[in-house]
């Protein structure tokens, strides 16, 4: 069974940034999640305008954005003027007094656009917004810092989404605390991707490919 692998890359080594990135594309990783927040939508600072620009030019794999920004729609064209067709934002609702209006600012600018869905969200709330974009980044812990724990009912939310996605045309992807068991029983339900952080990619004591190819060597 074929899934999908980003690297979130708040989580990298600031220090060797260019080695990370080599080393992740090296040892096998799909695309490149990017977490880019303003110290406003979530009590938090991550990665810059800078980083984007630099990781999109250090590699021809795909970058997923992640906006936890107020208003994204007053920045929007300063993130998909950097980034290729086959890259995807993803905006949070709750963020945007419009957000169709920004996702159509996205779409028009040749980028794939996703939503982001808090734990506190419910599919209700979006539901008229999954016509439109063609991921969903379902937030398995609340946004704005790594390490933290999953919050079990999330799981309810995953199992709402996979009865809708093949009728509105969208992906779902996992975004916080993935582990091996993680993506064992949800990527035969039919999630597309995972977002690996400190649980399972970064911080551990083997290298990026030996972690990958263990990943993808599970048995589903």
């Amino acid at each position: 069974m074929k899934f999908e692998l980003l690297a979130s890359m708040m989580c990298a080594n600031y220090g060797h940034l260019a080695r990370e990135v080599k080393e992740l594309e090296e040892g096998g990783i799909d695309s490149f999640h990017i977490d880019i927040m303003d110290g406003r939508y979530v009590p938090n600072f991550a990665m810059s305008l800078n980083d984007l620009r630099y990781i999109r030019s250090a590699t021809n794999k795909p970058l997923d954005v992640h906006l936890m920004v107020e208003h994204p729609i007053n920045t929007i064209d300063l993130f998909t003027g950097c980034l290729h067709s086959g890259d995807t934002i993803y905006i949070h609702p709750e963020a945007e007094y419009h957000p169709s209006t920004t996702l159509q600012k996205i779409i028009n600018a040749g980028i794939t656009p996703g939503i982001a869905i808090n734990p506190g969200t419910s599919v209700e709330n979006v539901r008229m917004l999954l016509r439109i974009v063609k991921k969903v980044l379902v937030m398995s812990v609340n946004p704005g810092n790594a390490s933290q724990m999953f919050l079990p009912y999330v799981g309810e939310k995953y199992e709402q989404l996979l009865v809708l996605k093949d009728d509105m045309d969208f992906e779902i992807y996992w975004d916080g605390a993935c582990g091996a068991d993680k993506i064992k029983e949800f990527a035969p339900k039919g999630v597309k991707g995972f977002v690996l952080g400190t649980t399972l990619l970064f911080g551990q004591s083997r290298s990026y490919g030996e972690t990958l190819k263990m990943i993808r060597e599970l048995e589903l």
